[in-house]
């Protein structure tokens, strides 16, 4: 927390893949935008998404969420439950 007039601040954009194999594409439920203090803990949740599928769920995960391919080996993001549940 900076208490003058400046402050310093750099934007990271992540993008989310969704994966669905059937016929409804699934959605987003909002346009999401996260902040995380440079102090933050190692593994902190710093926010949750969620998407919507039309498709029916009675065979297992109706999707799964995933990291871009330049995105996954960086240490600093990880998704914890890609489920799609």
């Amino acid at each position: 927390f900076l208490t003058d007039k400046q402050h310093q601040e750099a934007k990271v954009p992540i993008a989310i893949k969704v994966i669905d194999i059937n016929d409804n594409a699934p959605k987003f439920a909002a346009a999401y935008e996260a902040f995380v203090c440079e102090n933050a803990r190692s593994n902190q949740q710093f926010i949750t998404i969620s998407a919507d599928d039309k498709d029916d769920s009675a065979n297992g995960p109706r999707f799964i969420f995933s990291l871009p391919p330049e995105i996954i080996h960086n240490p600093n993001f990880t998704l914890r439950d890609n489920r799609g549940l």
